[in-house]
């Protein structure tokens, strides 16, 4: 299996610095974009309300009118809301002008937008799986905005 981003952390020699997400994020950018987008639990959670999740904005929308019956697994709320903020992120990316995937210092992945300003996705994507709260369709809203 030939998968550049993965063959380049294989072949990264130095000895200081394990490969991180953010090397393979330089590497291949859309690599790395593809994963993050795969989100199988919320895909899974949608395909049970009948939703299609297709990368819109409408996609976001139909997510935040879901009841959300994963509240009553509290080992699950966390994961789906990882791939909640990955989802939104990938929305963002695909449709926002200048919307970029970027690694904070700590690992975590955000969007960068076009003026700057940086996304935790992710945080909003747990808080929606937790509370519903920020509304995902509110969260690309303001991205679109800038």
């Amino acid at each position: 299996m030939n998968i550049p981003f993965l063959d380049n952390w294989l072949n990264r020699r130095e000895a200081e610095q394990a490969p991180t997400l953010a090397v393979a994020l330089a590497d291949d950018p859309e690599g790395v974009a593809e994963l993050f987008s795969e989100c199988e639990m919320l895909r899974a959670q949608a395909r049970s309300a009948e939703l299609e999740l297709d990368g819109s904005p409408a996609s976001l929308e139909a997510l935040d009118q879901v009841t959300p019956r994963w509240r009553r697994d509290p080992e699950v709320v966390p994961w789906l809301g990882n791939d909640a903020g990955f989802y939104l992120g990938t929305v963002i990316v695909r449709r926002v002008p200048g919307a970029a995937w970027r690694v904070w210092p700590n690992g975590r992945p955000v969007i960068l937008l076009a003026s700057g300003r940086e996304l935790d996705v992710i945080e909003s994507g747990v808080s929606w799986a937790m509370t519903g709260s920020p509304e995902l369709s509110q969260a690309y809203a303001e991205a679109s905005e800038g």
